[in-house]
């Protein structure tokens, strides 16, 4: 097997090299200058595994990316690109790509005095990169006769040059003042905010003829982070929408549409499989993730590169809708129903949801989901979160209540007459902030009943929610809002499996959701006739 692996990387070399469609008017490729980066890092070692002491011979792709970066010149002879964004999936070799780039940067841009850094998460991370800087140093006996390491500080210091590699984090942040030449960073998505990317690519080499900042990391969770802005910007270039002759991107990601179960799909977005990776090895990832939901984010996530929710998917949205089976409410007066209230903050989504039990073996359980929003503040958040509530207000999916803060007087009011409409037997609540509302609905003949938020009662009819949706035994009619917070959920298990909505994890909001899930729990406890036999005395908790 390790034959074929060095047989396999031979194979894979850049066979013609054509200069990147990003090249700008007037710049031009300066072979000589990309055969010395290229030749600079062909001279290094690689550090990993059966890889180790082999000389790094850059795959096609690595080659091409190195090529475009330090071969094409602006008409002045500088480089034309000062930033470059790759994103790619893990074990592609990207830690050691990152490594030769920031020894090249220091050593063999002819840089005086220059500053490279090495920027990451936190330090643990930012160490990944230097520490296979450090192990390329100690077998390249030319670069160690002539870089001073100093590992206590994380710098390595290249003499002739007076130049130097440092390592940098998020969290030791005072970074001001610095005279940047090169940025490494690693894992973009793991930064936990931006100030430290703001830092160091606004300004802080305006000094220095050509600065280079390279980034390099996996796709993200969070949508609302620095690398998804500047993943954004990345697919904009490439797809022509927007145009920066300084900003190099290269994405190998598959399509949000794509079908993650595909080999052929596998093949085009890991540009290093055969090589740095076996596809047993994506085989084996697969299985796992096939056969278990939660595992399936990670696959997307981390093998496809794909930009997903959270790290743990909960609700398999294709189960969700085919649930969709339309909702008659006029055909509901009079049926016996239980609610469930999750109120926001006052200036945030309120929901409200009743589920109808039912009738018989061949009916659904039916889901009825009403929100609310201040309307003052509905264009506000519209272009805050890039979720399309004013769409769902003129839809009737949404209601907005007057001023700058939730009424909830118009709420208890709403709730009073879906009292006359529906046999509302019971409205379950979250304690949290809701002690005058539920002294209200109490004073308009409401029964209202506490509902815990931890495992012990979230739990039962968390699994309950996902059992009925993977039958097809509920209908919610297709509520995009509802649809929209069923797709947020990330889920939180204790060692004993129980499992609850995890709120601070959940990257947006999941109120509808909770709400159907304390509203199921009653309608589960108490079925169709109110006062009849629990489903979970019946079978006793599910174990899933």
């Amino acid at each position: 097997m390790p034959i074929f692996r060095k047989e396999a990387a031979a194979l894979r070399k850049l066979k013609r090299y054509k200069p990147t469609g990003f090249m700008a008017n007037g710049s031009v490729y300066n072979k000589e200058a990309a055969d010395v980066a290229v030749s600079f890092i062909n001279c290094l070692k690689h550090t990993k595994g059966e890889w180790y002491g082999l000389p790094f011979e850059l795959i096609d792709w690595q080659e091409q990316i190195i090529r475009d970066i330090f071969g094409i010149l602006k008409p002045n002879g500088y480089r034309q690109f000062n930033s470059a964004y790759i994103e790619i999936p893990k074990k592609q070799g990207k830690s050691e790509l990152a490594a030769a780039v920031a020894l090249l940067l220091t050593c063999g841009d002819f840089e005086h005095g220059g500053e490279v850094y090495g920027c990451a998460s936190d330090r643990q991370q930012a160490s990944i990169v230097f520490d296979v800087a450090v192990d390329m140093v100690e077998q390249c006996p030319a670069l160690k006769s002539r870089i001073k390491p100093m590992l206590s500080q994380k710098r390595l210091v290249y003499k002739p040059l007076g130049s130097f590699y440092q390592v940098l984090s998020a969290e030791a942040y005072t970074k001001h003042g610095l005279n940047v030449h090169g940025v490494v960073f690693d894992e973009l998505h793991a930064q936990p905010n931006r100030n430290l990317y703001d830092v160091m690519l606004h300004g802080s080499g305006d000094a220095r003829k050509q600065p280079l900042f390279f980034l390099i990391t996996t796709a993200g969770t969070d949508r609302h982070s620095i690398c998804w802005e500047v993943h954004q910007k990345a697919e904009d270039v490439l797809q022509g929408r927007k145009v920066d002759p300084t900003f190099y991107p290269v994405i190998y990601s598959a399509p949000d549409n794509a079908d993650w179960t595909k080999e052929i799909l596998w093949k085009k977005v890991n540009p290093s499989l055969g090589i740095t990776v076996d596809i047993e090895k994506l085989r084996v990832a697969f299985e796992n993730a096939r056969q278990n939901p939660a595992e399936e984010n990670l696959f997307r996530q981390l093998r496809l590169n794909q930009w997903v929710k959270q790290s743990v998917r909960w609700m398999p949205m294709e189960k969700w809708d085919k649930c969709a089976f339309p909702i008659d409410a006029d055909s509901l007066r009079g049926r016996i129903c239980y609610g469930g209230l999750d109120l926001s903050s006052t200036t945030d989504i309120t929901a409200f949801v009743l589920v109808f039990p039912p009738l018989d073996e061949n009916d659904k359980y039916q889901i009825l989901p009403f929100f609310w929003i201040p309307e003052d503040n509905l264009d506000l958040r519209v272009r805050r979160d890039h979720v399309p509530y004013d769409i769902w207000e003129r839809q009737g999916n949404l209601k907005t209540t007057e001023g700058n803060v939730v009424h909830y007087g118009f709420i208890e009011s709403f709730i009073e007459e879906l009292g006359v409409k529906y046999n509302i037997k019971e409205i379950a609540f979250d304690r949290w902030g809701a002690v005058q509302m539920v002294q209200n609905l109490e004073g308009l003949g409401f029964t209202v009943v506490p509902f815990g938020q931890g495992f012990k009662d979230m739990s039962p009819p968390t699994k309950e929610l996902m059992k009925l949706t993977l039958e097809e035994k509920i209908a919610h009619g297709g509520h995009p809002a509802l649809r929209w917070m069923m797709d947020n959920i990330f889920i939180k298990t204790d060692p004993a499996g129980n499992v609850k909505p995890d709120k601070e994890k959940s990257t947006e909001k999941i109120d509808g959701a909770v709400a159907t899930i304390m509203a199921l729990d009653r309608a589960l406890r108490h079925g169709g006739d109110g006062d009849g036999a629990s489903i979970y005395d019946e079978r006793g908790l599910l174990i899933l």
